[in-house]
């Protein structure tokens, strides 16, 4: 019997050990668009090993969506990392009578979120994150929107994107800066010449950003 109870005791010890030497993979919770709904299965497959990936339930749309919506995000999880982007809809002018898909149209449309409130939503959106989560935050900025977009201006993702960036520098947040990078992948995998979004391919190419960036970025955890 005090053989047997040496041996349970030692089958304990080591299965102790091993639980304890096996190393919880950190959490990521992306936070965005159709874009980052588009790339993130692809970083999912990517960081399998490494992380686990999940993005918010649907669209998160504009700023004033994010604040309606972030604490149920984050409670969703006891996240290791946040990565966050909102501007391509902010950005957008719609016109509820207009007959696109999505009501877009600049030329007679309302913008979204006019920049002023834009950098307001985002200093608020920053601070709740804060308050609600330790995770290290990670903003992604708007990818490339072509001049015939029906909705959106060209010249207006740079003027959101350098807003955006000013704030996450203000408030020490990881920046990463994928625009320049997305103009050669639109050129590319656009799903239309018109169009914000990309065919599968794209997706892919814009989901190695993404999964380069973090995979450095949970190296610091």
């Amino acid at each position: 019997m005090k053989m047997f109870i040496t041996k349970c005791f030692t089958v304990l010890i080591l299965v102790f050990a091993l639980s304890s030497s096996v190393k919880k993979k950190p959490s990521v919770l992306i936070i965005g668009d159709s874009i980052s709904i588009g790339y993130t299965p692809f970083v999912q497959n990517s960081l399998e090993d490494k992380a686990v990936v999940w993005h918010n339930p649907g669209n998160a749309k504009f700023t004033g969506n994010g604040l309606n919506k972030i604490d149920e995000w984050i409670d969703q999880g006891n996240w290791d990392v946040i990565q966050i982007n909102w501007g391509l809809w902010d950005l957008c002018y719609r016109q509820p009578s207009t007959n696109d898909l999505g009501k877009r149209d600049k030329e007679n449309g309302v913008i979204t979120t006019e920049i002023s409130k834009y950098t307001t939503n985002l200093e608020q959106l920053i601070k709740r994150i804060k308050k609600k989560s330790d995770a290290k935050i990670i903003f992604v900025t708007t990818t490339y929107v072509p001049e015939t977009e029906a909705g959106r201006f060209e010249e207006d993702v740079k003027r959101y994107n350098n807003v955006a960036k000013g704030i996450m520098l203000k408030h020490n947040i990881v920046i990463n800066d994928i625009y320049e990078k997305s103009i050669p992948i639109h050129h590319k995998y656009a799903k239309a010449i018109d169009d914000v979004h990309y065919v599968q391919k794209g997706y892919v190419e814009l989901s190695k950003l993404i999964t380069n960036f973090l995979e450095q970025e949970l190296q610091t955890l």
